[in-house]
Order: structure tokens, then C-alpha cells, then sequence
């Protein structure tokens, strides 16, 4: 096996780090490359940089190769504790994983000035190759030592200022394209390096659980009906904020709400049935009608999910009913006229921002989509589900 080694504290990890393990991969033709955490970097003894503990820096970096085989990640250096030593790091991998030939050693040219200082660096020069990578110089240098060059673009970017981006918490400072949408779930959803957010409606929220939602509607629904629910989610997101309600729960629900849409009518029965749920007769009759529900019992069971609104706007998507809460209202409204929808202009407006209809409330919104929707049905000869005229008529008493 042809071997690469890319040390570094990967606080956090980002794309950085990627893009030039992608590319020594590739140049040099290696098999793989394995990502070695340091648990304290001889360059950074007095930085301050470990500010968060090992587990949240190995589970970023696990996060971030997820389903890559080509990479790896070895925490010896973090189980050795103390200053990590490269020349120790190196014996230990060689000893373990057995490369065919000398180890690829990765290192920034940022750190090339002070090689001849690394402990044992004659050593290190004998049992690995050295790759130096650009980081600052972005033309060619000489190095007083036996070396590969990358030829690599330099990327601008560092996790100090991630950190500090974060910390300066300026929304429009673009720190999250920086990183893996799944290293940033994990910042976001633990709260590190100080990053903060207007605390929710709805707790326990956490956007690496909408990440695996989202994952799993795109891999078993039709593109088309995939792109509909997360126009859905994007919809109730917008619709949460000026509601007064956590966004985050209304995208969960959005991209959920049509999970079980291609489930067989027979399974969703027996979801249902299993459950002990009420089915009404038109749903004996149109069981994919039942797939709201079924929805909702998947996200508890297979999600753990367990956040009662949540779940309840996911089940009564479909037909309504009489006595919804906001956040259902809101999937409700926002499942029936997201950006693909082709629906009224004055109703779209009216769904739109708060400046576009400055005095439709919720309940406005809701009674001017479920009238839209019963004229839609009249019109194709379709039944109506009682569930949706009891809402009907509920929401007319209000407005």
C-alpha cells in the first residue's frame, strides 16, 4: 500500500485539508492517505488552539471523509498524549500499517524553515518521503532537504480564522462554505468555538439530524418529488421566521413530510393500523392519503424524533386537521404553494414576506390556501377529506 500521512490539529478540519489530501492522492498516485490529529502540536505548544476536547476534533474529521475508503484517520498521537512528535508518529504507522516503501509525508511549506529543528528530523528524512505542499509561497522554492514538490493552489484558508469567524458571530462572514456541511452540523448542533444562535421555539433541533433526513428523501423519493419537499422545507423555514418559530424545526418538517409518499398503500395501512391510528373512510379508500402519518411514525422511530409538533405537522400534512398547532398550519400552507407550485399571484404574495401582505396573520394565510385547495378538488370531482372541512370550518370561526 502506498502510503500518505497528513498531520495537523484540524481544528476544525476544512476544505482546505481536502482539497490537498484530493490532490496528493491523486499526483503521486498514493492508496491512501491517513489523517493524524495531533493531540498537542510542537508548533502550537502556547497557541491556546486546543480550545475544544479530542472526541469533537476526531468526530469532525470523521464526519468530514465519511464513505471515502481512500482516506483514514489514526488517533495515536492523541492516545500518546503530550507534545506530538512526527519522528514518533511515524515509527508507530510504519510499524502498523505496513506501507509498501517509505510513507508520503505531507507538510506545508509554511513548516519547511524549521524542519532542521524537528526533533530527530535525519530520521524522519529516512523513514518518510517529503511532500511539501503551498500554503504561503505560491511560486517555486528550494528546500535544504530531499523533497517532492506539489504543485498545488494555494486556498486561503485557515482554521484559526474559521475560529475566529465564528467566534465574531458575523453572518456574513461566509465561515460555512469553508467547511463539510456535516463538520458544520457538528459545530453548529454542539455549540463550539463560541458559536452561538437566537435560542429556538422548538429544543432539540439539530441539523445533523436533518442532514440524515434530507439524505434519506433524496435517496428514496423521485427527483421531482425530493426537489418538492425540500422547496417545502425551504418554504416553512421562511414561513417559521415570520412566525415567530424555530426555522430549523420547519425545515425538519418540510423535507419529511413527503417521506413515505412512494410507500405501498398496503404497508401504509399496516403502519397506520399497527399504530393504532384513526383512518378515516376516504383514507380506507386512498390509503396513499396515509402517508403523512406513516411519515411521522418513521422520523420517531428510525430518526428518534420525538418532538410532539414536529411530528404532528408531518402526519396531518395532508388533509388537516381541526385543531392544528402553528408549526402544522405552517407545513400545511407551505407544502401547497412552495416555489414549484403553480398557484394564485395574490396568493403567493400573501405567502410571500411580511412587507408583500403586512397584515396577513397565520390563520389569513391558512384559510386562503385550504379555500384555493377545495376549489381544486370540486373542480377534479375529487372527495374531501372531513378532517380538512372541520379545519376549514374552525379556521373561518377565527378569521
Amino acid at each position: 500500500m502506498k502510503l500518505g500521512i497528513l498531520g495537523g490539529s484540524f481544528n476544525p478540519v476544512h476544505n482546505g485539508h481536502l482539497f490537498l489530501a484530493e490532490k496528493v492522492l491523486s499526483v503521486l498516485n498514493l492508496d491512501r492517505i491517513v489523517f493524524i490529529p495531533a493531540f498537542i502540536s510542537p508548533f502550537k505548544q502556547d497557541s491556546g488552539e486546543m480550545e475544544i476536547n479530542t472526541q469533537d476534533r476526531l468526530e469532525m474529521l470523521a464526519a468530514a471523509i465519511s464513505g471515502d475508503s481512500r482516506f483514514a484517520i489514526d488517533n495515536c498521537e492523541i492516545r500518546r498524549e503530550g507534545v506530538s512528535y512526527t519522528v514518533d508518529t511515524l515509527r508507530d504507522i510504519i510499524a502498523r500499517f505496513l506501507p509498501s516503501g517509505k510513507p508520503v509525508l505531507i507538510i506545508g511549506d509554511d513548516l519547511t524553515a524549521d524542519f532542521s529543528r524537528w526533533k530527530e528530523s535525519e530520521t524522519i528524512l529516512q523513514l518518510a518521503d517529503i511532500a511539501v505542499a503551498r500554503r504561503v509561497n505560491s511560486g517555486k522554492a528550494n528546500y535544504p532537504f530531499p523533497h517532492i514538490v506539489i504543485e498545488n493552489e494555494v486556498m486561503n484558508i485557515s482554521s484559526s480564522d474559521i475560529r475566529k469567524k465564528i467566534r465574531e458571530q458575523d453572518l456574513n462572514n461566509g465561515w460555512r462554505c469553508l467547511l463539510p456541511l456535516k463538520v458544520r452540523s457538528i459545530i453548529e448542533d454542539r455549540r463550539l468555538y463560541g458559536f452561538k444562535t437566537a435560542k429556538p421555539v422548538y429544543s432539540a433541533v439539530k441539523l445533523a439530524d436533518i442532514i440524515k433526513i434530507e439524505e434519506t428523501a433524496r435517496e428514496t423519493l423521485t427527483l421531482d418529488r425530493f426537489l418538492h419537499s425540500r422547496n417545502t422545507a425551504v418554504h416553512a423555514s421562511d414561513l417559521c421566521r415570520r412566525f415567530g418559530i424555530d426555522p430549523m424545526a420547519g425545515y425538519l418538517a418540510g423535507i419529511a413530510h413527503d417521506l413515505a409518499k412512494q410507500t405501498d398503500n398496503k404497508l401504509l395501512l399496516k403502519i397506520c393500523k399497527s399504530e393504532g391510528l384513526r383512518i378515516s373512510h376516504l383514507e380506507k379508500k386512498k390509503p396513499n392519503l396515509l402517508h403523512g402519518k406513516a411519515a411521522a411514525v418513521l422520523l420517531r422511530d428510525r430518526f428518534c424524533i420525538h418532538n410532539k409538533d414536529i411530528l404532528d405537522a408531518v402526519a396531518f400534512h395532508t388533509s388537516g386537521c381541526e385543531n392544528m398547532e402553528p408549526l402544522a398550519k405552517i407545513i400545511y400552507i407551505a407544502d401547497k404553494t412552495e416555489s414549484s407550485r403553480n398557484i394564485d399571484p395574490a396568493l403567493r404574495k400573501m405567502c410571500a414576506t411580511p412587507q408583500a401582505a403586512p397584515l396577513a396573520d397565520l390563520d389569513d394565510i391558512l384559510l386562503a390556501v385550504l379555500e384555493r385547495t377545495i376549489i381544486k378538488l370540486k373542480a377534479k370531482e375529487l372527495n374531501l377529506s372531513d378532517d380538512t372541512l372541520r379545519l376549514l370550518n374552525r379556521v373561518k370561526g377565527k378569521v
